[in-house]
Order: C-alpha cells, then sequence, then structure tokens
C-alpha cells in the first residue's frame, strides 16, 4: 500500500509534541469497556468521526481481519529488602534471562551492587545481584517466581496512573485475549474489547487472528535522539503463528484489510519476514518512524499515545504526523481520555 503523506523536517523529536491537560489522563477504563469513545480517522478525508468501541461491527466491513495481541500481563512488580542494611528495593521483572535468573529494573535508595542480596520475606524468595547492564540489573532468584508474584506482586500500572494500583487492576488491565504471560504494560488497544463485542463482530463476518508480543518497559521511555530514525526501543519477544500469517495472506488476496489492534501488533506483522505464509518468533527492536512502508498492516486500532513516544511515532508513521496531531488536538478539545485506560483511534 502507498504510505502516508510526507511531511517535511518529520524526523525531528520535537515535532511529535501536543498539550494535554492532566485531567485528560485516565485513572480508570470506560465501563463496559466497548463505551471507550473511537475517534474515527479516515487516511482520505481531513474531518474525523465521533464514534464509539461498540461501533467497530458497524465500521468494519465483512471479510475484514482483526488482529489481536494475546500477551498476558505479570504482576511484575514486588518489593523487598537488602539483607545487609533492610533498605527498600523495589524491582520490575522484565524478562527471563535464563532459569531463575531475569532481567530487572529497579529502584533501590542506592545504586545495587554485584553480590546484593534481596529478600522478599513474604514469599520466603530471595534474588542476587549477578550483575549491572546498562540501566538494568540481573536477579538469580533462589525460590519459586510464581509464589513471589503471588504474594507479593503488584499490577505494573504505568507511570502516569498516579496511584496504587488495587484489585480492580487485575482485572482491568488485563485483555480478554490474555493468554501467555510474559508482559509488563497491557497492549492497551485491546483493553476495549468485550466478549459481546468479539461476538457482533463474528457475526458481521469480521475474522480474528492472534499474535504474541510481551510488552516490555521500553514502550514508555521517551526519544532523546536528536534524530527519530536513531531512536531504537527495546527488543521484545514476539510469536506470529502459522495460522495468522495465513490468514492475513488470504484477506490481502480477497481485497480485504487487515486491522491491526494495538501498536505492539504492528510491530510483530512488520518486524518479520511476510515473504510467505509461516510462523514467525524471536525478538523485535523494530522502531518504526515515518518513511516506514507498510508491508501487512491495512488499518490501526490504537490508543492515544505520550508526545515524543515511539507508539506516536509509529502512529505518525501510518496515517502521517499533521494529520495524526490534528487528530490529537480535536481529541483533546472534546474531552477524550488519554493513555492506557482512555479512548481510542481507528484509521482506516
Amino acid at each position: 500500500m502507498n504510505g502516508p503523506p510526507v511531511d517535511r523536517d518529520r524526523h525531528d523529536p520535537a515535532l511529535y509534541s501536543y498539550a494535554l491537560p492532566a485531567e485528560r489522563i485516565a485513572a480508570r477504563p470506560a465501563r463496559p469497556r466497548d463505551r471507550a469513545r473511537l475517534l474515527l480517522v479516515r487516511r482520505d478525508r481531513r474531518d474525523c468521526e465521533h464514534r464509539r468501541v461498540a461501533d467497530l461491527p458497524e465500521i468494519l466491513d465483512p471479510g475484514d481481519l482483526l488482529v489481536v495481541n494475546e500477551t498476558r500481563v505479570v504482576p511484575a512488580r514486588v518489593v523487598g529488602e537488602r539483607e545487609e542494611t533492610g533498605g527498600k528495593v523495589e524491582v520490575l521483572l522484565v524478562h527471563e534471562a535464563a532459569p531463575n535468573r531475569w532481567s530487572c529494573l529497579a529502584r533501590p535508595t542506592r545504586p545495587l551492587r554485584e553480590g546484593t542480596a534481596i529478600a522478599f520475606p513474604e514469599s520466603g524468595v530471595r534474588a542476587i545481584v549477578v550483575r549491572r547492564i546498562g540501566e538494568r540489573v540481573e536477579l538469580r532468584f533462589e525460590g519459586a517466581i510464581a509464589e513471589l508474584l503471588e504474594a507479593q506482586g503488584h499490577v505494573p500500572l504505568p507511570p502516569y496512573i498516579r496511584r496504587p494500583d488495587d484489585a480492580a487492576d487485575r482485572a482491568d488491565y488485563q485483555t480478554v485475549f490474555a493468554r501467555e504471560d510474559g508482559a509488563v504494560a497491557a497492549p492497551t488497544a485491546g483493553l476495549h474489547f468485550t466478549e459481546t463485542l468479539l461476538d457482533r463482530l463474528d457475526r458481521r463476518g469480521i475474522a480474528l487472528a492472534r499474535i504474541v508480543l510481551h510488552v516490555g518497559p521500553g514502550t514508555f521511555r521517551p526519544i532523546r535522539a536528536a534524530d527519530v530514525r536513531e531512536h531504537r526501543v527495546d527488543p521484545e519477544r514476539y510469536h506470529v503463528p502459522e495460522e495468522t500469517t495465513r490468514a492475513i495472506a488470504g484477506t490481502r488476496a480477497a481485497g480485504r484489510r487487515v486491522v491491526a489492534v494495538g501498536t505492539t501488533t504492528v510491530r510483530a506483522l512488520e518486524g518479520s519476514d511476510p515473504s510467505e505464509p509461516a510462523e514467525r518468533s524471536g525478538w523485535t527492536d523494530l522502531t518504526i518512524v515515518p518513511g516506514h512502508r507498510f508491508r501487512d498492516v491495512d488499518a490501526l486500532m490504537t490508543n492515544f499515545h505520550l508526545p515524543g513516544s515511539s507508539l506516536l511515532l509509529l502512529v505518525s508513521a501510518f496515517a502521517g504526523r499533521e494529520r495524526v496531531l490534528a487528530a490529537y488536538r480535536e481529541a483533546v478539545a472534546r474531552g477524550y481520555r488519554f493513555y492506557s485506560y482512555g479512548d481510542a483511534m481507528l484509521i482506516l
């Protein structure tokens, strides 16, 4: 497909910003989820439509294919204490590097040194700092990780949700598709779906395909490079089943649309070789910026993203920076709710 209009000087990160009043940041999701507002952006028109997520069966066409991310958010934030001093250490388990060894982010009262022991008394688990790698530490755990997360794990809400997680977040910050543990952030576009909506989509003849991309904390990392093409997102594990690649190929051959639900789905599809229908898996650090030519994605459903983020870059690459920022300004003016628990937009 053809790319979006090309904006001049589109690689300056300062161009990917907008003003957002703090009260527009959603602290809780819409109830029911599919009552969230949906800003409909058509790339062949200048104006936007204001709908609800529940309207998707009427907006999409029979034969279209929705591709969703089945990753499951892990209650990966735990608080322990240094065995030597009793000082608190907050740890976010990012991914398992080897059996019982995890790459983690840590917020101690002072930098953690190799050999430091951290105790998690409620679960009886302890961890030893093996090494530091950039912003992360690698911890070797003694005891069952599952028991640690069950006893002490917190839902890793994004930093812009300025409240402690609670029991409601265990369900709210999880999609109805969630199947495979591994994410520390939700694929937020998928949070809007309900079983009722899925049933209506199915009856309309809109198919569903699934991928897995385990969302990491890098999704919130701001762009600090002087040129957006120099920014790299952190590598994340993904899996695209052969069934999904065949569904995509069949949909495109029939002249119908592949609708990616979320930027994580886009990265899983665009970050692997689409030359033939086959299973794809591995790690991707694909950073999509304006100028990217999309191969597997015809439409995108996504939430509203942070200024100066790789996610806003991806959406701008798909629909054009000027069009996207104009849509964001309209969403702000009309009282849309932003970020993880906020409203959505659909780009056709």
